[in-house]
């Protein structure tokens, strides 16, 4: 599908209610969820105008490194139990009912390798939040909470060769070695690929990109 198609539909959505929209985007990880979700954001705030949008990322809610360690879970940054979900699912609860004030939302910093506090804004004029993770659709815990405050959620697929390659690439850009970010594909992506995967029929559509996206210029982003 292309993205002029998937952002008339976000606009339908958004347009058919005078309420608050949020849209969830699930998708293995390196399918592109990030690349499309801002793409959204920043398509949709130009056509509904300044301060309508914003993107609320998952990736906020993964452990500190010092959790990750706590926990035995440093080889494993990614997988289900690496993340805060209740955390997430409460903050999606927030923002679905707008109050006077900002909701800050944390978002995750890939140099320095941790979450970061307050990373992204949801200002009272917001119509349009586009959230995207792994695991939005999974059926248990707090997955089902924070999906009950989706109004639609969407899954975003990839061929399998297409995801690892990318992922391979993001390792390596982040410091990684070559042999280092093999096994991080093998022995975590792809296992958390398998269980995001099936939960691809559980979403409300299926959807893949046709064709590069191309965010507005930073300047003109709400």
């Amino acid at each position: 599908m292309d993205a002029t198609t998937l952002l008339r539909e976000t606009l339908t959505l958004t347009e058919a209610t005078t309420g608050r929209v949020i849209l969830g985007i699930a998708g293995a990880p390196g399918a592109g969820k990030s690349t499309l979700a801002e793409y959204l954001v920043a398509a949709a705030g130009e056509r509904l105008g300044p301060g309508s949008t914003a993107y609320v990322p998952m990736d906020g809610f993964h452990l500190s490194n010092a959790q990750l360690a706590r926990l035995g879970l440093t080889g494993r940054k990614g997988s289900e139990p690496s993340f805060d979900g209740w955390g997430y699912a409460a903050l999606l609860r927030r923002i679905r009912e707008p109050g006077e004030g900002p909701v800050y939302a944390p978002g995750y910093s890939r140099t320095l390798h941790e979450p970061v506090a307050a990373l992204h804004v949801v200002e009272p004029s917001v119509r349009l939040v586009v959230t995207e993770g792994n695991y939005l659709a999974v059926a248990r815990g707090p997955w089902l909470s924070a999906r009950a405050c989706l109004d639609a959620l969407w899954f975003l697929d990839a061929p399998d060769a297409v995801r690892e390659e990318r992922l391979h690439g993001r390792h390596t850009a982040t410091g990684s070695g070559p042999e280092l970010a093999r096994s991080r594909v093998t022995d975590n992506d792809r296992p958390n690929g398998r269980l995001v995967a099936a939960t691809r029929d559980a979403c409300d559509r299926v959807i893949t990109v046709e064709g590069p996206l191309e965010p507005l210029p930073r300047s003109r982003r709400p």
